[in-house]
C-alpha cells in the first residue's frame, strides 16, 4: 500500500553493485523522505553522493544490532505521519538484511508499507544461473559450523525446487564441498560472484567441480544457485534391488548405486543409505 501523503515506510531496494541501476524513483524517495533508516549510515552517504541526490531527512542507523531498539521510535514516525525510507547496504531490505522486524510491527499497528523494487542477488543470480526457474526458494546463509550447515544441506537433498544461498568467500569451498558430499557431487550449481560489478564472474557446473575451483579461494560477494534434484523415474525399493543385483554379480556397492542413480534419477546418497538400510534389515 502506498500513501504519499501520509506516514508510510518505505522499503527501498539498492544496487548491488552498478550504480546506475538506481531507478529514478529510488532517487525521489531519497530526496524525499522524512526519516532514511539505513543499514550503514556511510555508505548511504557514498550512495546519495554517487547518484547525485540531495537527502532532506534525518538520517538514522538500523543494523542487526540496534533494530530491536529503535523499531518501536520509528513506527511512531510513520503513526505522526512522517514517510520512514528503510535501505540496506545493497538489495532489497528485509532479504537477508535489517527489516522484517520493521515491517511487521509496522502491519501490525495497521499502518501503510509499501516498496521501491530493484535490484536484487537473488533473482540476478537465479537468472544468470542456466538452472530450472519455474520453482525455487531462497536459503540465505548456510550455517557456519559444518555439522549444522550439513544438516540443513540435506533438507533439499530430494528438493524438486532450485535454491539460492548466500555464502561469504572464506567459507565458500567449505559450503560446496559439504553441498557436493550431502546432495552429490553431480548435481549442477553456480556461484555467481560480484555481480553487476566490473570483475562480475559466473562458474558453472557439478558440484563436485566448483568445490575444486573454490579451494583455490574466491572473492567478492557470493551467490551460490543449486539446481533442482532429478525427476525419480523409479521407485527407490525397485532400484534397491538392481543394485544388489548388481553387487551379486561382483561389482562393488559405490560404484552400482551410481550406475543406477544415473538410470533412475535417483540421487546416490539417498539410493546408497537406502542400500545399506536394506542390508541391515
Amino acid at each position: 500500500m502506498s500513501n504519499r501523503d501520509g506516514g508510510a515506510l518505505v522499503l527501498a531496494a539498492t544496487p548491488i553493485g552498478d550504480s546506475a541501476d538506481a531507478s529514478p524513483r529510488l532517487l525521489t524517495e531519497l530526496a524525499g523522505a522524512d526519516v532514511i533508516a539505513a543499514e550503514d549510515t556511510r555508505r548511504l552517504h557514498a550512495l546519495t553522493q554517487r547518484l547525485g541526490v540531495t537527502t532532506t531527512g534525518r538520517v538514522i542507523s538500523y543494523f542487526e544490532g540496534n533494530e530491536a531498539a529503535r523499531t518501536p521510535g520509528l513506527v511512531e514516525e510513520i503513526a505522526t505521519g512522517h514517510r520512514v525510507l528503510l535501505v540496506t547496504d545493497a538489495g532489497m531490505p528485509s532479504v537477508s538484511d535489517p527489516g522484517y522486524r520493521l515491517v511487521t510491527a509496522v502491519i501490525a499497528a495497521g499502518l501503510p508499507v509499501t516498496a521501491v523494487p530493484g535490484p536484487s542477488a537473488v533473482l540476478t543470480a537465479l537468472a544468470l544461473s542456466g538452472l530450472p526457474v519455474d520453482r525455487f526458494a531462497f536459503e540465505g546463509f548456510a550455517p557456519r559450523k559444518s555439522a549444522e550447515r550439513r544438516r540443513r544441506l540435506a533438507e533439499i537433498v530430494e528438493d524438486r525446487r532450485t535454491t539460492i544461498w548466500f555464502e561469504a568467500p572464506h567459507r565458500l569451498a567449505d559450503f560446496l564441498s559439504d553441498a557436493s558430499e550431502v546432495i552429490g557431487a553431480d548435481r549442477p550449481a553456480a556461484v555467481c560472484r560480484e555481480l553487476t560489478k566490473t570483475y562480475e564472474e559466473v562458474r558453472r557446473g557439478p558440484l563436485a567441480e566448483l568445490a575444486a575451483w573454490a579451494a583455490e579461494g574466491a572473492r567478492g560477494e557470493i551467490t551460490v544457485v543449486i539446481g533442482p534434484a532429478p525427476e525419480v523415474v523409479a521407485d527407490l525399493d525397485t532400484a534397491v534391488a538392481r543394485v544388489s543385483e548388481l553387487t551379486s554379480a561382483g561389482e562393488r556397492t559405490k560404484p552400482a548405486v551410481a550406475t543406477v542413480a544415473a538410470e533412475t534419477g535417483i540421487a546416490k546418497n539417498l539410493l546408497y543409505d537406502a542400500v545399506l538400510e536394506s542390508r541391515r534389515g
